[in-house]
């Protein structure tokens, strides 16, 4: 199996990649996430972002506050995308971070198990970002197969139940619906 770095970086992209796929008039589109529009799943996106140097430098969140709330993609939501994934991307890459402990809303916990959180949570919008623009659905199989493995491993818990309650299919459906209807999604 890749490792948890190399498997953000993935993550990451295939955000990335769908990002710069929407097109001007698509920003209101409904997506799966019935209380956001696409607008609204990109800013989710950059705020968990914004976030991950602030924590992995030790920050608690009520140091943080509320300094990313509000409209944080402005007019130029791609640009931002990028900004706040470069940024978040280089503090994951430090020596360390992922053995540092991270101060989260939840508790304290080890850097790793926040940096699976992200890349899930990458992942699975991803796959929220593509459906809601008409693009190219399919998640990198070797990261699909890691995040199934890793909730595998740890429940939902893993993923802090911040997604719908789990939907049935059949066990041998392709392991990347298996992935979204653990979340509540039915791809």
């Amino acid at each position: 199996m890749p490792e948890l770095q190399d498997l953000h970086g993935q993550a990451m992209a295939e955000f990335d990649r769908r990002v710069r796929a929407v097109r001007a008039t698509q920003w209101a589109d409904p997506t799966p996430c019935t209380k956001w529009d696409v607008h609204d799943l990109v800013a989710h996106l950059v705020r968990e972002q914004l976030w991950v140097p602030h924590l992995l430098a030790g920050c608690a969140v009520e140091e943080i506050g509320d300094r990313f709330e509000g409209d944080v993609l402005g007019e130029e939501p791609v640009t931002v995308w990028e900004v706040a994934s470069r940024e978040a991307r280089a503090a994951w890459l430090q020596p360390s971070a992922q053995d540092r402990t991270v101060h989260l809303s939840a508790g304290d916990a080890p850097g790793s198990v926040y940096l699976w959180e992200m890349t899930f949570d990458l992942a699975v919008h991803a796959w929220d970002l593509a459906r809601a623009i008409g693009a190219d659905e399919a998640i990198d199989p070797d990261l699909t197969a890691a995040l199934l493995a890793w909730v595998g491993e740890e429940g939902m818990a893993g993923a802090n139940g911040l997604f719908a309650p789990p939907v049935h299919v059949p066990e041998d459906a392709d392991p990347l619906i298996r992935l979204l209807a653990l979340t509540g999604r039915h791809g």
